[in-house]
C-alpha cells in the first residue's frame, strides 16, 4: 500500500483517496514575473513524479497547479518594463511552459490563473466576514482575524502565542493583530487600473493566500486528497489556506466529524547553494533554461529524484555531472541490449518479478525515489552479468521501471554519445573506432590500445561487445 508523509500529522499515513480511483491534487505553482529557476523545477519535477506514480498505480489523478498572475512583484515588474500586466504574465507563462516541456514534464489537468477567480475569492471573503473571522481595517484592507480561528498553527506545529512572540513586523494601520493577514488589498492611487477589481469593499485586488483556497475549492471541492508545494510554503501560506478555507466553510469551530480542507499535505525540500536556499531574493538562483544548455533534461530530473523529495539538495555543476554519470550507467545497460522489446504497460501490483516488487515497495514508501533508483542500479549490474536472453528480459524491466520516473526515454546510443560540450565529433570517433578495429585485425594490439587510451583521454569510453561490435559513450 502507498504511504505518504503527511506534514499535518508529521507521520506516514496509508493513502486512502476520498473517492477511489479518483485522486484530487492541488500544487502551488509559479508567480509569473520572471523566468523559472531550478527551485521551481524541483517543485514541478517532484509532483510530476507523484502524478506519474499515482497513475501507474491505477488512480485517475486530477492535477491542478495554479498560476499567480497578480501580486506586488508582478505589478512592480510591469511598471519597470512599462508594459501591461497581462502582456507580462502571458509572456512568462509561455516561458514557464517552454521550460516545463523541455524538462519532459506532464502538463497539469488545470492551470487556473488567479485573475480568473476573483468572484470566487470575493465569495469566500464574504463568508469569512459573515463568520466574524475577517474584518475591514481603517485602511480599507480586509484581514483575516487569526486569533479567532482556534486551530491556527496546526500545520506548522506552532501555537498562536509562539507565533506572536516571534513576530517582528509592525502592525499596519488597518490590522488589529500583527498575525492577521490580508485577504483583500484596497487599491492604491499609484497602482495601474489593470491591477484592481470592483468589490463590496471598494476597488482592490486579492491577497496572495486567498487565491489558492478559492481556486482549489472551486476546481477540486472543499475537501480533496493532496495539497503540495515547497517547504517554504508550509508557513504562513498553507497555514493560512487551512484557516481561511475551513473558516469559510465551518466558521471558527469545526466539528470533529467534519472533513478537513485537505487530507494529505506534501512539501518538497529546497535546493541549496552554499547552504542557503536558492531564491531570486538572494540572487543565488540558476535559470532552468541556462542549465539545460549544459545538461540533458533527463540529467536534471535524475539529479532531482536521486534525493528524497522531502530532503534538501545541494546544487553544483559537479552534482549534475555525477547525475549524468549515474544516468549514463543505466543507459549503457540498454545500449548493450539494443534488441530488447519495449513494453507499454506493466501490472506493477500483481507482478511476481522480484525487481518490480522491490521497485514498487520503494516507491510506495512515501515516493522513495533514492531507493527506487538504487534498485535500477542493482538491476543494471544484473544485466551486465546475465546471459543474452535473460539480459533482454531484464533490460525490458529496467526500461519500464525507469520510465515510471520518466528516465531512459531517449535512444541509448543518442544519449550516450551526445554532449553539448563535447570536443570530438561522432564522425571522428567512428573513424578512430574503425582504425582500432583494423589495428586489432592486423594484430597490432599496441596501436589498438593507443587509440583506445587516446579517446579515453578526450572523454570517450569504448566498450567492446560480443560479435566484434564496439559502442562508445561520452565519459
Amino acid at each position: 500500500m502507498l504511504q505518504i508523509y503527511n506534514t499535518l500529522s508529521r507521520s506516514k499515513e496509508v493513502f486512502k483517496p476520498i473517492a477511489p480511483p479518483h485522486v484530487s491534487m492541488y500544487v502551488c505553482g509559479m508567480t509569473v514575473y520572471d523566468f523559472c529557476h531550478l527551485g521551481h523545477a524541483r517543485v514541478m519535477i517532484v509532483f510530476d513524479m507523484v502524478v506519474r506514480w499515482l497513475r501507474e498505480l491505477g488512480y485517475e489523478v486530477n492535477y491542478v497547479r495554479n498560476i499567480t498572475d497578480i501580486d506586488d512583484k508582478i505589478i512592480l515588474r510591469a511598471l519597470e518594463n512599462q508594459e501591461p500586466i497581462l502582456a507580462l504574465t502571458n509572456r512568462f507563462i509561455a516561458e514557464m511552459h517552454a521550460d516545463s516541456d523541455q524538462l519532459g514534464l506532464l502538463r497539469p489537468n488545470h492551470e487556473p490563473r488567479a485573475t480568473d477567480f476573483i468572484n470566487q475569492m470575493q465569495g469566500m471573503i464574504t463568508r469569512l466576514i459573515d463568520h466574524q473571522l475577517a474584518y475591514q481595517g481603517d485602511d480599507g484592507d480586509i484581514n483575516f482575524a487569526v486569533r479567532k480561528f482556534p486551530k491556527y498553527g496546526q500545520l506548522s506545529g506552532k501555537s498562536i502565542d509562539d507565533l506572536y512572540a516571534g513576530e517582528r513586523v509592525a502592525i499596519s494601520s488597518g490590522k488589529r493583530d500583527p498575525l492577521d493577514f490580508v485577504l483583500w488589498k484596497s487599491a492604491k492611487p499609484e497602482e495601474p487600473n489593470d491591477t484592481r477589481w470592483q468589490s463590496p469593499w471598494g476597488e482592490g485586488r486579492p491577497g496572495w493566500h486567498i487565491e489558492c483556497s478559492a481556486m482549489s475549492c472551486d476546481l477540486l471541492g472543499q475537501h480533496f486528497d493532496i495539497h503540495g508545494g515547497g517547504a517554504d510554503l508550509q508557513f504562513p501560506h498553507h497555514e493560512n489556506e487551512i484557516a481561511q478555507s475551513e473558516g469559510a466553510l465551518y466558521g471558527s469551530q469545526r466539528d470533529p466529524l467534519d472533513p478537513p480542507f485537505v487530507n494529505y499535505w506534501m512539501h518538497n525540500g529546497h535546493i541549496r547553494v552554499n547552504k542557503e536556499k536558492m531564491s531570486k531574493s538572494l540572487g543565488n538562483f540558476f535559470l532552468i533554461r541556462d542549465v539545460l544548455k549544459q545538461f540533458d533534461p533527463e540529467v536534471i530530473r535524475f539529479f532531482m529524484l536521486r534525493a528524497h523529495y522531502r530532503s534538501p539538495i545541494n546544487y553544483s555543476d559537479s552534482q549534475l555531472e555525477e547525475a549524468r554519470a549515474g544516468l549514463s550507467r543505466l543507459y549503457t545497460a540498454l545500449a548493450q541490449t539494443p534488441e530488447f522489446i519495449r513494453i507499454d504497460s506493466f501490472n506493477l501490483l500483481d507482478s511476481p518479478n522480484p525487481w518490480v516488487q522491490r521497485f514498487t515497495t520503494a516507491m510506495n514508501d512515501d515516493f522513495n525515489t533514492p531507493e527506487a533508483i538504487a534498485v535500477l542500479f542493482a538491476l543494471t549490474s544484473e544485466i551486465n552479468r546475465a546471459q543474452h536472453y535473460e539480459r533482454l528480459a531484464l533490460a525490458q524491466v529496467l526500461h519500464y521501471l525507469a520510465g515510471t520516473l520518466n528516465f531512459l526515454q531517449c535512444d541509448p546510443t543518442t544519449f550516450l554519445q551526445s554532449d553539448s560540450l563535447a570536443g570530438l565529433s561522432p564522425e571522428l570517433i567512428e573513424e578512430q573506432i574503425a582504425a582500432r578495429i583494423a589495428a586489432k585485425a592486423a594484430r597490432n594490439f599496441a596501436q589498438a590500445d593507443a587509440i583506445r587510451e587516446n579517446l579515453l583521454a578526450q572523454g570517450i569510453v569504448l566498450e567492446d561487445q560480443a560479435g566484434g561490435l564496439t559502442i562508445w559513450r561520452r565519459a
